[in-house]
């Protein structure tokens, strides 16, 4: 078991809990458990995390046309971003697991009608703001670069790689990509667990969770890199691991979160 090694209250502000300084072995132990709980008794929730997969083969249809295509691949990339929000009645069955209280699937609706539901519709509007704010980006990319050669084609899809301008748009896209995600998983990591487990305004919960990525920027480099990771494997084949990913990493989230929060 690892060993947190540190804590010390991160503002004199009383919205603002207390963070602790993890260490890689607290993010490795994090996702150890939350394989725990997957296999534990969580089987039957595994069409939840197929609502990616589904969502991945809607969004091929969509933009699978020649206007739309070009936001194909940051609309599924985007997606992830969903994931904290999504992932809240993961958090609420691997509370009820670790106090020891009936976690039956159904539970998994609870955040939803409980004091938690207002502070995750709030904080889902954020998480949809960033979303948007990305698809914005993403067209502005392929406008300036690829687009900018004329109007891409599904039929053209290896012209992508094949010129100049779309290694461009690739380069500057992961790049932009990359910050959005950052900003994503530094706002959230820790918001969601925490108004899933204690009585907390949106506003307290996302500042707590800043605060607990200044104190630890390393280790949520890391867990952040951990999570693109496991999100690239689980869209092969046709976003299908995400099923296991998804809640994986839901269960993973929360153990984290009583790592990084003293409660």
């Amino acid at each position: 078991m690892a060993v947190t090694i540190q804590s010390e209250p991160v503002s004199s502000a009383s919205e603002i809990a207390e963070v602790r300084r993890i260490g890689k072995a607290d993010i490795d132990w994090a996702l150890a458990e939350g394989w725990r709980d997957f296999t534990a008794k969580r089987g039957d929730l595994l069409f939840i995390g197929l609502i990616y997969p589904v969502i991945c083969v809607l969004a091929a249809f969509v933009t699978f046309n020649d206007s739309l295509f070009p936001l194909f691949f940051p609309l599924v990339a985007g997606l992830s971003i969903a994931g904290p929000a999504v992932a809240s009645g993961f958090y609420e069955l691997a509370r009820r697991r670790e106090e020891g209280v009936d976690s039956n699937w159904w539970h998994f609706l609870d955040p939803l009608k409980g004091r938690s539901r207002t502070p995750i519709a709030m904080l889902s509007l954020m998480l949809a703001g960033l979303f948007i704010g990305w698809l914005i980006a993403a067209y502005a990319i392929y406008t300036l670069t690829f687009g900018a050669d004329g109007p891409m084609r599904a039929s053209e899809f290896r012209r992508i790689f094949t010129t100049d301008s779309g290694w461009a748009m690739i380069v500057i896209g992961n790049l932009v990509g990359l910050g959005f995600a950052a900003v994503a998983i530094t706002l959230s990591f820790v918001a969601f667990p925490m108004v899933v487990d204690k009585p907390v305004s949106a506003a307290s919960a996302v500042a707590t969770s800043v605060a607990a990525a200044r104190r630890n920027p390393s280790e949520t480099i890391g867990w952040g890199l951990r999570v693109a990771a496991l999100l690239a494997l689980g869209t092969i084949p046709f976003g299908v691991g995400l099923a296991i990913v998804l809640p994986w990493l839901g269960y993973a989230t929360w153990h984290l979160y009583t790592r990084l929060i003293v409660r």
